[in-house]
């Protein structure tokens, strides 16, 4: 049994993955990254049994597959330590990655410029972000396109000028999570629906899911796996 798609997603399926192993002696499963987009088109024509995508589905994917959702994720904005910048606002960060604001300096940090990481078209990181901060507005030609949660996170540790975005899940202790809005990027102001970038985890089959599919789906949606989820930061659905 095979999974592939979201890159967001694929550290905690490989963690899953390793405990479903060792719960059911005899079964596997199989994660591989590409990206949301990847991962849908794999699970429509066949080549894997589950795609892993970190955005919700349009109206004609909804049509096309069954989607299973498995968690929900804080999209977290990222600088440097070293950067004095801790809040900003939606409008801010917005401008931010637009370009209309370039220096650090027009937000309250040190004078310097702004470099934006951003993730690659298919993302479903990407498209996320899009949706829930840049709307009609263009992530800037400036910024630094790269093609995973974790090649962003070492371009933002290793730079104090940089700003980027990921899985609230995945940030770890190298990163400074940023304040949007007033609210701290935490799974429990996610719950409480006082941070609002938010967005779905889903797994989605071509149809209904088939036998080794569906044992794998309903070990990640019990007590165990919703807590594995959780513990990895994650906010559970169950």
């Amino acid at each position: 049994m095979n999974l592939l798609g979201s890159t967001s997603i694929q550290p905690f399926a490989e963690i899953l993955a390793e405990h479903y192993e060792k719960k059911y002696p005899g079964q596997f499963a199989e994660v591989q990254g590409g990206g949301s987009t990847a991962g849908l088109q794999a699970a429509e024509h066949g080549l894997a049994d589950i795609g892993m995508c970190s955005r919700s589905l349009t109206t004609k994917e909804s049509r096309l597959f069954t989607e299973i959702l498995i968690a929900r994720d804080g999209l977290a904005i990222v600088v440097n330590p070293e950067n004095p910048v801790s809040r900003l606002s939606l409008e801010q960060l917005r401008a931010l990655f637009a370009g209309r604001i370039a220096n650090w300096s027009e937000v309250g940090g040190k004078n310097g410029s702004v470099w934006p990481i951003t993730r690659e078209e298919g993302s479903g990181t990407r498209e996320s972000f899009v949706r829930l901060i840049m709307g009609a507005e263009r992530i800037s030609r400036r910024a630094l396109t790269q093609e995973s949660n974790g090649a962003v996170k070492e371009l933002v540790k290793g730079d104090p000028s940089a700003i980027g975005y990921m899985s609230l899940g995945l940030v770890g202790k190298d990163l400074k999570p940023v304040t949007v809005d007033g609210a701290e990027p935490t799974v429990e102001n996610v719950l409480a629906g006082r941070y609002h970038l938010v967005r779905p985890l889903l797994f989605v089959t071509k149809g209904a899911a088939n036998s080794a599919a569906r044992k794998f789906v309903d070990f990640v949606l019990s007590s165990d796996g919703q807590r594995l989820l959780a513990t990895e930061g994650l906010v559970r659905v169950r």
